[in-house]
């Protein structure tokens, strides 16, 4: 097969390791910087170009598009869809999971347990707002926000106002959710593929930090996953319409809970903290299902 790889840096782990995986099952790899791809849409004769050249030929994409670059990286993405190249995440699945709210809306409506949630405009709803999630400590969470980045502990009333006041001064639209302490700055880390849980970790932030993320100086180690937990997250990543998704779950006093699904989960972490051979899975994965025009989500938005 002819696999196209959209990412922004081919030196970059998971790039590097999807690179190997596919040449060591026979398949070509190549790898294209998402942001130097351009497009002809017309009708006549769509394509996708890149240094000069047009890019054809392939069966399969994986789009690695990391979150600063997601609507560009979503519209070369439809066009390798619209050529009938199979995405190993599709463009509306990974937009529905970049939108951190609207996924928390969808996974509620299938009542997948979350985290209380709240969700406002108007400055003088900010009270209200804290006492929907049950007070401070709580968390204040940029919608765009990835890797940990704008997510803010607010321990008290006060601190979680002034937060939520500099970002709303900002223009930016953010969620503020109930800080689940009983968790100990732990969470799982599910890696899906298909219908099965392939690969679990447990993250634990560094000492005085609260977010869990590796890039952020966690820590990452074996779990044994519940039932339950294997069964929420497969279906947390169909609910996004996602065939690969590293689903964030947490442990609480009141069952596990799903804080993010996320369409472009990183390989580093995972193989390392579980030694498994997560990049040849994913093309496995490519092999059993690729096939031209094979979309699930085609125009539903």
């Amino acid at each position: 097969m002819k696999i196209a790889i959209l990412s922004r840096n081919r030196g970059l782990y998971s790039t590097r390791r999807m690179v190997e995986a596919g040449e060591a099952r026979g398949h070509e790899m190549q790898v294209f910087d998402t942001l130097k791809c351009y497009m002809d849409v017309s009708s006549l004769r769509p394509g996708i170009n890149y240094r000069g050249e047009r890019i054809e030929g392939f069966d399969a994409v994986i789009p690695r598009i990391g979150a600063s670059v997601t609507v560009y990286g979503l519209a070369v993405l439809r066009q390798f869809e619209m050529l009938g190249v199979f995405p190993l995440n599709e463009s509306v699945a990974i937009g529905r999971s970049r939108d951190k709210l609207r996924a928390l809306q969808l996974l509620a409506r299938k009542g997948v347990g979350l985290p209380t949630t709240g969700f406002a405009h108007d400055v003088e709803d900010t009270e209200h707002l804290l006492k929907l999630v049950g007070g401070a400590p709580l968390v204040v969470k940029l919608l765009e926000g990835t890797q940990g980045r704008g997510v803010v502990l607010a321990e008290t009333a006060k601190a979680a106002e002034s937060v939520i006041d500099a970002f709303r001064e900002l223009k930016a639209n953010f969620l503020v959710q109930e800080f689940i302490k009983e968790a100990r700055g732990s969470d799982i880390r599910c890696f899906v593929i298909g219908d099965k849980v392939v690969a679990a970790m447990m993250r634990t932030a560094k000492e005085g930090e609260f977010r869990s993320n590796l890039h952020r100086g966690g820590t990452a180690s074996l779990v044994k996953l519940t039932p339950s937990e294997r069964s929420t997250a497969v279906s947390a990543a169909k609910i996004m319409g996602l065939n690969v998704a590293g689903v964030d779950i947490i442990r609480s006093n009141h069952g596990s809970v799903v804080l993010e699904v996320n369409s472009s989960p990183g390989l580093e972490g995972i193989e390392k903290a579980t030694n498994k051979d997560v990049a040849s899975m994913i093309i496995e994965f490519i092999e059993k299902n690729a096939a031209p025009h094979k979309t699930r989500t085609r125009g539903k938005g």
